[in-house]
């Protein structure tokens, strides 16, 4: 059993009750990230160590809590992403240094690392509190100050992690306001934080609408796009080892991930093997297929209702009977086009099914599928044969590829050597900023001191520009005559004065925010349709 952590102090962290408190807590996270730029090695780690140990500690409280909350995935699986997430990621980056300076002899070149400053973080209800703690400790890794705001489906859980880590952290010696929380977003509110000139950077997890938002917010940010996953299975693979990888991916927190499997497209060689040897996975028949269809789909668009369900509830909704514990229902369908439901992203455990001739057409298929939606994101194969591994990583337009793993965990990098990550780089193709997996690299710029070819490169072993703090860091300045009232459990401060850009035509300026803020209001209302 978890012991939670006491939430009933939390002075350090800003609550936030109304849209002016957005000022008020960027010019605290700007405040913090400026202490906690001048912090050496040792004191980034012992932060990032204490509050990955307390984020561990309190994994299954939370993803039980999120699930009660936005009623869909399940707990089990979202306590395993929250370590993954927490002691994982901490592991994993234990060994890097986004600290320390850099010097290269042989190019005569000294690195020294510049943090963001203030990072401002959208996080999604799929997986609310992994998120949440995932981008916590990557702004802690780099030094940077964090707001969080999450989706409002999953906003008391993710505020309360958010208040558990930001104690952890200023206990373990950060400085007062790295980390806050929005503890009731609004569109108003949103919309006004991303566009503050004292966010540094947005790192932007959720639907389309709010990347979208966020790359218009006129502040540097960082985004992903919706997958669609395609997992092409051919004769060479290991039928046993692809047909339970398979399925305990697509049934994985109930396909809340976006790594999820999407499409199965299976040699025909082998695909009644394959579908035999799928246990806990039902064959839908043409009759149960098309009700299934037609209930997740209606008119032609997914459902968000059916967002995470269980396999089992979905077809007793449609009026399909299916044998307990049944974990995927399996949806055979002819042709990867666009007016075919089942080729498109589907959230919930219900699994695409396409055979094909041959590797080649299934490669075919698999760019088919991604040319719907997805483009940028992943994809999987299921082979031993190096050519068709190879030719598939190539043709496909995705940039990370499982192979011979659940895509679910393959992709976000639980099961394999990809960086563990919550938020999946889309690159180019996939319209988005970032490539890679997010790390904590994408959170920390360096400046590069260059000597001249010819003039002798200085000695900079054993040289630091940081230090430990001296003692307990002072707590943010309040001033006598601040204006804004107390919140219980939450440090005061005053309404600062907002820092002045050039203005853009009025005209200008009032579209571009009806722009963000449609786009917010279709990103928040996504998943509370009824």
């Amino acid at each position: 059993m978890n012991t939670p952590v006491s939430t009933s102090n939390h002075g350090n962290i800003a609550a936030t009750r109304s849209a002016d408190r957005g000022p008020v807590m960027l010019e605290r996270a700007r405040w913090a990230a400026r202490a906690f730029a001048g912090y050496d090695k040792p004191s980034v780690d012992r932060i990032v160590t204490a509050v990955a140990r307390v984020a561990a500690e309190n994994a299954v409280r939370y993803a039980e809590w999120a699930v009660r909350e936005t009623g869909f995935g399940v707990a089990e699986h979202k306590a395993l992403k929250n370590v993954a997430c927490s002691t994982g990621l901490a592991g994993a980056y234990a060994g890097h240094d986004y600290v320390s300076p850099r010097a290269d002899a042989a190019e005569k070149i000294l690195s020294i690392p510049r943090p963001a400053g203030v990072v401002f973080a959208l996080t999604p209800s799929t997986n609310p509190v992994a998120t949440v703690y995932f981008k916590i400790l990557l702004a802690l890794m780099t030094r940077n100050a964090i707001v969080i705001s999450p989706h409002p489906m999953a906003r008391e859980c993710c505020a309360d992690a958010a208040r558990t880590l930001a104690a952890a952290a200023v206990a373990a010696g950060a400085p007062d306001g790295v980390v806050q929380v929005v503890e009731e977003p609004t569109l108003p509110l949103i919309e006004s934080m991303m566009a503050d000139p004292r966010v540094d950077v947005i790192v932007a997890t959720g639907g389309t609408p709010v990347v979208r938002a966020a790359y218009r917010s006129g502040n540097p940010a960082l985004g992903v796009g919706p997958g669609n996953v395609p997992v092409l299975v051919d004769r060479t693979a290991d039928l046993e080892s692809a047909a339970r990888q398979i399925v305990d991916s697509k049934s994985f927190d109930n396909s809340i991930l976006c790594t999820n499997e999407s499409v199965l497209i299976a040699e025909e060689a082998i695909a009644d093997r394959l579908v035999a040897l799928m246990r806990g996975a039902h064959l839908l028949t043409p009759d149960e297929r098309d009700r299934v269809r037609d209930l997740v789909f209606p008119g032609g668009t997914f459902d968000t209702r059916f967002v995470g369900k269980d396999a089992s509830w979905i077809a007793q909704q449609a009026g399909v009977r299916v044998r307990a514990g049944t974990k995927v229902l399996l949806a055979p369908f002819d042709m990867a086009v666009p007016e075919e439901p089942l080729a498109h992203e589907k959230l919930c455990p219900v699994l695409g099914l396409l055979r094909v001739p041959s590797a080649r057409r299934g490669i075919d298929a698999a760019r088919a599928v991604l040319r719907i939606s997805g483009a940028g994101h992943s994809a999987a194969i299921h082979s031993t044969d190096p050519q068709t591994i190879m030719e598939y990583g190539a043709a496909v337009p995705v940039l990370r590829v499982s192979v011979n793993a659940g895509n679910s965990t393959g992709s976000s990098g639980i099961d394999t050597n990809l960086p563990i990550s919550m938020t999946i780089g889309t690159g180019y193709v996939g319209g988005s900023s970032a490539g890679e997996n997010l790390q904590p690299g994408n959170l920390v710029n360096w400046t590069r001191v260059a000597y001249h070819v010819d003039a002798p490169f200085g000695d900079f072993d054993r040289l630091d520009p940081w230090s430990p703090p001296a003692g307990p860091v002072p707590p943010y300045p309040d001033a006598s005559n601040a204006r804004t009232a107390p919140v219980p459990n939450a440090r005061t401060a005053p309404v600062p004065a907002l820092r002045t850009t050039p203005a853009s035509p009025a005209s200008d300026t009032g579209e571009l925010r009806d722009e963000i803020r449609r786009l917010i209001l279709e990103e928040l209302a996504s998943l509370v349709r009824s």
